[in-house]
This record gives C-alpha cells, sequence and structure tokens, in this order.
C-alpha cells in the first residue's frame, strides 16, 4: 500500500468493497478515489478500482509505472481493465521491473498506441485457435481479420488474469487466504 501511496485502509469485506469501487467507476473520472487491497489469495494480492485502469488515457503511463516498480519489488505485478458490459479489456504484464506486455482493445481507435511488448502465449494460442496467424503487425493485417481479433479481446482480460495469476471473476470459498481487505484512498482522491 505504500509503494502505491495508498492512505486510510479500512477493513471491508469483498462484497463491500467491490460495492466501493463500482460506485467510484460509474460517477466520473473525478471520482477514482478509492482502492481494494485484497487479502493475500493464493500468494497473490488483488488492487481492484479504476485508479489501477492500465488504458485509461490519464492513467496509463502512472499505472505501467506502477506495476514496473511492484513487479521489481514482488517479481510480477499485472493491471486489468474489463468492461463486463462489453466495453473491452485490457492487461499490462510486468515482471522483474520491466513490462511484458501492454494491450487494450475498447473499440476506441487510438488502443494500438497502448500496445507495447509481444504477444502473451496465451493471445498467440487464441489467434491460432481462431485460425488467425500468431505472429501479426496490425498495420499489415487484414482489415477482417484485425475485426475478428478486436472482437475476440474484448472479453479476454479476465481469461489472461486466470491463466497469469488469479482473476477476481474467479474467486471462489476455496481460494486459500491470508489476512484482511482493505479499502484505501488513492493519492488522487486527497487532493
Amino acid at each position: 500500500m505504500s509503494l502505491l501511496g495508498l492512505t486510510d485502509p479500512v477493513p471491508v469485506s469483498f462484497g463491500d468493497a467491490e460495492e466501493a469501487v463500482d460506485e467510484d467507476s460509474h460517477s466520473g473520472a473525478e471520482r477514482t478515489g478509492r482502492v481494494y487491497v485484497s487479502p493475500a489469495l493464493d500468494g497473490w494480492t488483488l488492487a481492484i478500482g479504476r485508479w489501477c485502469d492500465p488504458c485509461d488515457i490519464e492513467r496509463s503511463d502512472d499505472v505501467l509505472q506502477m506495476c514496473e516498480a511492484l513487479s521489481a519489488r514482488y517479481g510480477r505485478a499485472q493491471a486489468y481493465y474489463y468492461g463486463a458490459q462489453g466495453d473491452g479489456s485490457a492487461w499490462l504484464i510486468a515482471e522483474q521491473g520491466t513490462v511484458v506486455r501492454r494491450y487494450c482493445e475498447t473499440g476506441d481507435g487510438e488502443d494500438h498506441y497502448l500496445t507495447l511488448g509481444a504477444p502473451l502465449p496465451y493471445e498467440r494460442s487464441c489467434r491460432e485457435a481462431l485460425g488467425l496467424t500468431t505472429t501479426w503487425d496490425a498495420a499489415t493485417e487484414s482489415e477482417e481479420d484485425e475485426d475478428e481479433w478486436a472482437m475476440e479481446t474484448m472479453h479476454m482480460a479476465p481469461e489472461i488474469a486466470a491463466e497469469l495469476g488469479i482473476s477476481p471473476l474467479s474467486l471462489t470459498a476455496d481460494i486459500p487466504f491470508s489476512g484482511t481487505g482493505l479499502l484505501a484512498r488513492t493519492p488522487r482522491s486527497r487532493s
């Protein structure tokens, strides 16, 4: 929490945190004020909230630096965006202080500017399953293939999270955990 600059932590259940973070996410750009920091879940700690969005135009550089710093300290860090109502997906994967991959598909024509790094093995296997080339360049890909890939990636963030660690959408009571979840204020919310 200190590495992220989070303050004023309050113990809270996952359900209450989900409600608070959802409220913040849907109440306008000025409300990125709270992040839920989970207890350790099968070796992972989740930080959940709009403030952690790797494809937010105002925060993408900060989130990238945040993941680099976290991965330098803990080995790996990941940031995800998932719009459960067809709003798209994004993922940022960092290891040992370096970003390995960032990809964003929200339907915004500027999404490709956020792409960094080589496609993940999971991305390649999904493309292969679709009959698309596993190595590609968006500049030379056919419009039909580009559209098919965009539709596939609109929902891919939770799948990648589960493949590389843990997805908040697949949490069950059987997942081993230790500690207490906390809802904390972001540096931006204090200004």
